[in-house]
């Protein structure tokens, strides 16, 4: 039964509302399989906002928000975010979420549900601004079912019993654990929420837990008055012992980390290679094909070949890993692979999405080996305009494992290493120039490149961390990106031309909003997008207008941003002018903070970003279920007669986003494509059964978006986790910083050689006293005018580390002036108090003094 069909039942029955026997029996559903799979499904309906689950055995279809806020139709699901303060924010559910902003719920209303809980919220009615504020009802799904925390014991004989303080600082509230109940046994350690490990099954003896991380399973959930009770099912160890720290994380982000043994056991029996289907593909043996990755990886999922072709211009070969033939849709290593979503990479070891045998083995393209693939091939032209492309099923053997180290030292010119693959080294040439003119087209069509450095953590031979450094995008590396963008471009225009449903890789428009916030932003750093005159309109609230109707003030309007035509290309433009300048750093930040971000989705919206009007994921099936699902969709086709040949006629990859004068009006650029087909069709369109529906489609769209902002939000925890250890020892020191966004908080500033990032709090700025304005974004001192915008430069000593918040506090060094602080022209103090008799403040204002180790007395 689809999606779609189980809705309808639903919705007929009485309250629109449904229990689980009732489902089962009206849908005559026999053994276990077919009602556990019933479950599966009311379970990913609900994640993501089809389904309310009232209760152990009952689902409803949700209501949605209504504007005029009515208490019929005021009701709104989605997922909710706490902040450390008490507050938090519920983002509704992404089928509701249309141009809805996320609801705001004061401390008092969030009535016993935890960070990252599914929640029913009455919502009132909207702010001037838009804004909307809630209660919360009802918890409609609980997502911790265990919690990773630093146990403590019970401090006296009053107290109920010990608690573990959470490691996320959004919850608020410790959980108790009965006396009795601290230590877990082989029995207590069982859980259903979880595969433990044999470490976890088996425990280790501990005689005394003061102070260590432990992983908690709640048996009574919180209410208004109680707190949550739980029980002791893991000891992870001390916080600073090597390797405690990943698995803090894996626990937090409830990451699946073990294979169950079914999934084992089915990858164990799949990963050979069929000789039959081996003779049936296109075979790609004797190419010189290779594979280029990083010094570290394990997992090779893509292999490049390009060459001249006889008449003019490129071939390029993209030949991605054949994954989809060894984990079939339905069976235990698809369920599994679909529960992670992704791999998951931390500095010092991978969570994959699939099992060793499979993702470092009989799917990974290693040199010397026959592996099955499915291929991308493009034609291209002297000026790299893709003129065709062909998708293919076939089977390589890979020349050479190549690193990015390697294939710079080689088109560096170290004699070294082109000796060493002297073979190959034309091959790398010709890669170079292709990607280079690849890249130009891009340009030209409008696809923003932001060139930001990410951090890399560096190790020692004992394991342990030395620094932070930032990474290093080379051409080596960019030549792939390139050649990955171009074969994912290809095969989500054949899939999107064929007309049958897949997923698509999605980058929408920026909010009017955050495009206003960054213009103004820009402009303190004499910068713009072009963006002209913006259109807003004028808004009034009741409220005012009842008190202006009493003869009170003069109604006040709000201005709203309306919808604005920004272009990829103004962005694009706007990285061009900034680069190589001091300010590139900061206005490229500020710009990425100022985009959506790019998720999976049934319904082709097109990549903003890389101004592309058809963009899916294809090249990394081993570490990515959004690109097996369209291999499989892929396979399917082919197998079933359709030809994966597309002609690219000119302006097929111009972006969507196009103007003919900046700031009129946006047009979209119509793409002309012919193809060869097969199978019958209509206007182009494929008229067979397709090969996973819509429905199904939009649900995984919906969860491999959630799971890749689980695994991205664990990978960027972790590193600012072992960035604060790695400052533990160094408080007291000096270091140069960049001012990154000054905020109502104070300033956040980015260390220039360590790449580490920390908060100056405003109430430390004692040469002054200063205050946030929103309206321009920086931090003013009120008696002598002085400035912090984004882009100072300034001295920053490390105050402290708070470790729990995985945060660092600085302070400004001396009087707190930045390298290039300003003064507001012409600015005296106040008053005549503050003056000496030539003009100058007091010294005795704002200095701070230091001790020898630079402490502050």
């Amino acid at each position: 039964m689809t999606d779609k069909e189980l809705l309808t039942r639903i919705a007929r029955s009485a309250g629109q509302k449904a229990g689980y026997k009732q489902l089962v029996r009206e849908l005559s559903l026999g053994g276990g399989m077919q009602r556990r799979l019933l479950l599966e499904q009311l379970a990913r309906m609900t994640a993501r906002g089809a389904l309310v689950k009232l209760d152990r055995e009952h689902w409803s279809i949700p209501k949605a928000i209504s504007g005029a806020g009515g208490m019929r139709d005021n009701l709104a699901a989605g997922r909710l975010d706490l902040h450390r303060d008490g507050y938090g924010f519920v983002r509704p559910n992404a089928r509701q979420a249309t141009g809805q902003e996320d609801i705001f719920i004061p401390p008092n209303e969030i009535n016993g549900a935890m960070q990252g809980d599914q929640v029913l919220v009455e919502v009132e009615p909207p702010k001037a601004d838009g804004r909307r504020m809630g209660r919360i009802v009802r918890v409609l799904e609980r997502r911790n079912p265990t919690v990773v925390g630093v146990f403590h014991y019970a401090r006296s004989d009053r107290q109920q019993g010990h608690s573990v303080v959470p490691f996320d600082e959004r919850m608020t509230q410790p959980i108790l654990i009965p006396l009795g109940q601290e230590l877990p046994t082989a029995v207590e350690a069982a859980t259903p929420h979880r595969v433990l490990g044999a470490e976890a099954t088996t425990p280790a003896p501990h005689d005394d837990l003061e102070g260590l991380v432990v992983d908690v399973e709640i048996t009574s959930w919180p209410t208004p008055t109680r707190p949550p009770i739980g029980r002791v099912i893991e000891v992870l160890g001390d916080p600073d012992d090597f390797g405690v720290d990943v698995e803090m994380m894996i626990r937090k982000h409830q990451l699946p980390r073990v294979f169950p043994e079914k999934v084992l056991a089915e990858a164990r029996s799949v990963a050979h290679l069929d000789l039959s289907e081996l003779a049936r593909r296109r075979d790609f043996r004797a190419l010189p094909i290779v594979t280029i990755d990083g010094e570290t990886a394990r997992d090779f999922d893509d292999a490049v070949l390009v060459t001249e072709r006889a008449h003019g211009g490129y071939e390029l070969q993209v030949h991605i890993a054949d994954v989809a033939e060894y984990v079939r849709a339905g069976t235990d290593l698809d369920l599994e692979a679909r529960l992670r979503g992704t791999s998951v990479y931390f500095p010092d070891r991978a969570i994959p999405m699939l099992p060793q045998e499979l993702s470092t083995d009989i799917c990974s393209l290693r040199p010397g080996e026959d592996r099955l693939v499915l291929s991308c091939l493009m034609q291209l032209d002297a000026e790299a305009r893709i003129e065709s492309y062909e998708i293919v099923e076939g089977v390589i053997r890979s020349a050479a494992r190549m690193t990015y180290t390697e294939v710079h030292q080689i088109l560096e010119g170290d004699a070294e290493t082109r000796a060493r693959y002297a073979g190959l080294v034309p091959n790398f040439e010709r890669m170079r120039k292709l990607a280079g003119l690849m890249n130009k087209r891009r340009e030209e069509r409008g696809s923003i490149d932001f060139d930001l450095p990410e951090p890399v953590i560096e190790f020692d031979e004992q394991g342990q961390m030395r620094g932070v450094t930032k990474s290093e995008r080379t051409w080596a590396n960019r030549l792939i990106e390139e050649f990955m963008l171009a074969a994912n471009e290809c095969v989500a225009t054949w899939l999107e031309d064929l007309g049958v449903p897949s997923l698509y890789r999605i980058h929408e428009k920026p909010e009017p909003r955050r495009v206003v916030q960054f213009e103004e932003l820009a402009a303190a750093f004499g910068y713009s997008l072009g963006l002209g005159a913006l259109p807003v309109k004028r808004i009034q609230t009741r409220g005012d207008r009842r008190e202006s109707q009493r003869g009170g003030r003069n109604v006040r309007t709000y201005e709203v941003a309306e919808d604005i035509a920004v272009t990829p290309k103004m962005y694009q433009k706007l990285a061009a002018r900034i680069e190589g300048k001091p300010e590139e750093r900061i206005l490229s930040y500020l710009m990425l903070r100022s985009l959506k971000q790019a998720r999976y989705s049934e319904i082709n919206e097109g990549h903003f970003a890389l101004a592309a009007p058809s963009y899916t994921h294809f090249t990394s099936p081993i570490r990515r279920y959004p690109d097996l699902i369209v291999h499989r969709i892929s396979k399917a086709l082919l197998r079933e007669g359709v030809r994966g040949e597309g002609i690219v006629e000119h302006g097929r990859h111009s972006s969507p986003w196009t103007h003919h004068n900046e700031g009129q009006p946006a047009t979209i650029r119509v793409p002309h494509l012919r193809r060869s087909l097969t199978a019958p069709k209509v206007g182009g369109g494929f008229l067979g059964e397709p090969p996973i529906p819509e429905a199904e489609l939009a649900q995984i769209a919906e969860e491999t978006s959630l799971t890749e902002r689980r695994a991205a939000e664990a990978e960027r925890e972790l590193m600012e986790w072992k960035k604060v250890r790695f400052m533990q020892d160094r408080v007291g020191e000096e270091f140069a910083a960049l001012v990154l966004n000054p905020a109502k908080y104070g300033l956040f500033v980015e260390l220039t050689d360590l790449f580490v990032e920390g908060l100056v709090p405003i109430d430390t700025l004692r040469d002054d006293r200063y205050t946030w304005r929103e309206n321009t974004h920086e931090i003013i001192g009120e008696r002598w005018g002085r400035r912090f915008r984004a882009g100072d430069r300034v001295r920053v000593i490390l105050d402290r580390i708070l470790a729990q918040e995985r945060r660092l506090q600085f302070s400004i060094v001396e009087e707190g002036i930045p390298l290039t602080g300003r003064k507001l022209a012409g600015a005296a103090p106040k008053s005549k108090k503050d003056k000496r008799k030539d003009g100058k403040p007091t010294a005795s204002k704002g200095k701070k003094r230091f001790g020898k180790k630079g402490k502050r007395r």
